[in-house]
């Protein structure tokens, strides 16, 4: 290839090595321009869930093109739109019953804040803080970063972003002090939401904790009527054991953040789904009450049918038996790493683990990181560690043969790299 014109996320192109060029995605793996096939072991950035370009998804995103193509969806609705809303409502947990579609995660998110705080102004409280955990994230764009931990990812933003309260993350032995945390921040009731990553929190480390914990902060919020907002972006689709992480917690928020999966990593989708009491607080003869927000790409047809197809694929394969031989067999691959020394931490929760490596430097810039990243990319596997944490967030169609290759070579990456 030529010289690329592409500035690409999260790249540092002063020491990063061209980019590869893939021609082709098949179930879990990429095909390279030069032949090469690697095994995607986090699922294209954890959007992918059944494998790429499942034949179900690909024929509804085909006959749709024939059909619609982008359409305004102020004044105007489509079928798919229509359905998928409905299907969307039925699926995620009780009391979830309008949904606002988005286009990206961060957007998702960024809806969810300004419903909290829209609802709150409409009924006339005085509630403007926003409530967060510890190491959370939640997008890059300006309310998304806001609400995330401060750090490296948008220390150059600062004079950009709010303030928010930040509750620790209920590591063990700190489970107290993180519902303790949430009951002070809330207890004059100014918050006006509690946003949290359920049970996983992703870019922060793929940090893990209980569900009864998440019970407890739901008990709190509900207490002082503040809003519980789950952000699934990341843990939605099956990637905690089940289709929503909050299932687990028997948590049903008061709006919850979708996207990802939801098209099954086909296209881009999101969606925030609210309760009847966030949709009612906007509903009025005053048109100044109206939730302010937009995308052009708002409810796109084509990304919408993709998601209906989705969801198909849940009601008729064996989706969650396929989860649950997955996360059998990651929880025990990733545990067998502890016996390693140069390893920590081992941890797993449905699809998701991850195993901190013993280096000189921790962190999100952590020298060993990009090394890791380039030895396993040279055993034709892609793995992107989160500095010193790798970790594996496979797509479904994943077989055992595959899973067995990924932690035969996070050992063997980690004593290539240790030896330069």
């Amino acid at each position: 290839m030529s010289r690329s014109c592409v500035w690409r996320p999260f790249t540092q192109h002063a020491v990063e090595p061209p980019a590869l060029e893939v021609i082709r995605t098949d179930g879990a793996y990429l095909e390279l321009s030069d032949g090469r096939r690697v095994l995607d072991a986090i699922s294209s950035w954890w959007v992918t869930t059944h494998g790429h370009r499942h034949p179900r998804i690909v024929d509804a995103i085909r006959t749709a093109a024939e059909q619609l193509d982008q359409l305004i969806f102020a004044g105007f609705t489509h079928e798919p739109a229509e359905r998928l809303a409905a299907e969307l409502v039925g699926l995620a947990p009780p009391g979830l019953d309008y949904v606002f579609y988005a286009d990206s995660g961060s957007t998702s998110v960024e809806v969810a804040l300004k419903m909290a705080l829209g609802a709150a102004r409409n009924r006339g409280e005085r509630r403007d803080r926003i409530v967060v955990m510890e190491h959370s994230y939640h997008g890059d764009t300006v309310g998304a970063m806001s609400v995330g931990a401060r750090g490296v990812f948008n220390a150059a933003y600062e004079p950009l972003l709010f303030n928010v309260d930040t509750i620790p993350f209920p590591g063990p032995g700190r489970e107290q002090d993180t519902l303790d945390a949430l009951e002070t921040f809330t207890r004059d009731r100014r918050a006006a939401a509690f946003l949290v990553e359920p049970l996983v929190l992703g870019a922060g480390g793929m940090l893990t904790y209980a569900p009864r914990v998440l019970t407890e902060l739901r008990r709190i919020a509900a207490g002082t009527d503040t809003l519980f907002v789950a952000d699934e972006v990341m843990t939605g689709w099956g990637r905690t054991g089940t289709l929503f992480a909050c299932e687990q917690a028997g948590v049903a928020p008061d709006i919850l953040c979708t996207g990802k999966g939801v098209t099954g990593g086909s296209v881009p989708l999101a969606a925030t789904l609210a309760s009847a009491e966030v949709f009612d607080a906007h509903y009025s003869a005053d048109r100044s009450h109206a939730l302010f927000h937009s995308s052009s790409y708002t409810a796109n047809p084509i990304a919408c049918a993709a998601a209906l197809a989705n969801v198909e694929v849940w009601r008729t394969e064996p989706v969650l038996d396929r989860i649950a031989r997955l996360a059998e067999a990651q929880s025990r691959q990733v545990e067998a790493l502890a016996f390693d020394p140069r390893f920590s931490t081992p941890r797993a929760c449905g699809t998701i683990a991850a195993v901190d490596v013993r280096a000189p430097t921790v962190g999100y810039l952590a020298e060993i990181g990009p090394k890791l990243r380039a030895e396993f990319l040279r055993r034709d596997l892609l793995l992107r560690p989160l500095g010193n944490v790798v970790y594996v967030m496979p797509p479904y169609c994943m077989t055992a043969d595959e899973l067995d290759s990924i932690y035969d070579a996070i050992p063997a990456a980690v004593s290539a790299v240790t030896r330069l």
